[in-house]
């Protein structure tokens, strides 16, 4: 979940490199859902661990929770660059 997330980010990152904006934003749509899938399994895990289920530690969930926490970090700031891609392909335009 969340590595599909990062990989359709990152599509939306080079489809707006590439002025293909209605595109890039499917891509976000479709990243932001696909991290919203993957942040309510983590905090099911997280809530029975709250509520007394034992859960052995795994490097399986470490690693799961890191790709969580930096592809949302990583779809916000790619948002961000779709944007200033379409400021700047407009900015070409009114030159």
């Amino acid at each position: 979940m969340a590595g599909n997330a990062k990989s359709l980010a990152m599509e939306a990152l080079r489809l707006s490199k590439n002025n293909n904006f209605d595109d890039a934003n499917s891509k976000i749509k479709k990243a932001n859902s696909e991290i919203n899938n993957a942040c309510h399994k983590h905090m099911d895990i997280v809530v029975r661990e709250a509520k007394g289920e034992k859960h052995p530690f795994k490097v399986l969930f470490l690693h799961a929770e890191d790709q969580l926490l930096t592809t949302q970090t990583l779809i916000l700031i790619i948002q961000e660059f779709v944007e200033i891609y379409k400021l700047l392909k407009n900015k070409e335009k009114n030159e």
